[in-house]
């Protein structure tokens, strides 16, 4: 594992540069008004905590609400009433773990993946509108980069497990 920077190294002027710009895209993409645009484009009426745990669980086919809860650095009393409210609306479904009869594991219904795709589509246009002036090469570069920046930071963060982390496309696995 490597180092950690001193703190009395300077850090590089690039390396700011990537942090602000990294720091203002989250801001950017996370605002409310975002969200709702998003959520009018993909005729999804959902906040931002149902579309993070639909999201979640597409990408995993099916958790267990702690597993979940893990994944979206949350509590699990915020999952349950989460997923109570989304089962309610028909986005997810409740069923039995195969390896523990006892527990369960949330997995999207229909409408739920059909509301996954809708977001997934919307943002994808969306981030098309805003990068249309950019080359083919340019954006090749951004996402090999970008790709890149995810994996080092998992790998920074100790996470060789990439379970949940979608590839490209959108969909489950390492991509």
């Amino acid at each position: 594992m490597l180092e950690p920077p001193r703190a009395d190294t300077p850090v590089p002027a690039d390396i700011v540069e990537v942090e602000w710009a990294s720091t203002h895209v989250s801001y950017l993409a996370n605002r409310v008004r975002q969200h709702e645009r998003l959520m009018a484009l993909a005729g999804v009426p959902l906040d931002r905590a149902a579309v993070a745990l639909l999201r979640a669980v597409a990408d995993s086919d099916a958790l267990r609400p702690s597993e979940l809860a893990g994944r979206l650095g949350v509590e699990a009393s915020h999952i349950t009433r989460q997923v109570q409210q989304l089962q309610k609306a028909g986005y997810v479904t409740r069923v039995p773990d195969p390896d523990d009869r006892r527990a369960q594991h949330i997995r999207l219904t229909p409408t739920g993946q059909d509301a996954v795709d809708r977001v997934r589509e919307a943002g994808r246009r969306g981030m098309q509108l805003a990068l249309g002036d950019w080359t083919p090469e340019e954006l090749h570069q951004l996402a090999t980069l970008f790709r890149r920046m995810v994996d080092d930071f998992l790998s920074g963060a100790g996470e060789d497990d990439r379970t949940g982390v979608p590839d490209h496309t959108g969909a489950a696995g390492t991509g």
